[in-house]
């Protein structure tokens, strides 16, 4: 836990993946004109979490950054990565309802 300077407590929300990246990279244009970029990095479970036929995560990811999109987009699918982000929950209009997802925003990113 995290705390300020006067002893209060504060939030954190800080993810770090290492991961293969997924077979699909894409960019998007959301209603408000912004473009994000959208992919995965699938994460190997432990041996001792395999439950079932279930040996992997799928973790869905996005961000922002021109730099980091243009990247990805030059990366083949498989390759290991280790990025660094926040998570998020995206909302949008979906068919007369609200669709919603969780998925990290990542501000930074390498090969490994």
């Amino acid at each position: 836990m995290r705390t300020s300077e006067t002893g209060e407590k504060l939030s954190v929300n800080d993810v770090r993946i290492v991961g293969r990246l997924g077979a699909k990279v894409s960019t998007k244009c959301l209603p408000s004109g912004d473009e994000i970029t959208v992919f995965s990095i699938v994460i190997d479970r432990p041996s001792r979490e395999v439950r079932g036929s279930t040996q992997i995560d799928t973790i869905a990811c996005i961000t922002t950054k021109a730099q980091l999109a243009g990247r990805l987009h030059g990366w083949e699918p498989g390759r290991w990565i280790e990025a660094e982000g926040v998570l998020r929950r995206r909302f949008w209009r979906a068919g007369g309802g609200l669709g919603s997802a969780m998925e990290v925003d990542v501000r930074r990113m390498k090969s490994v």
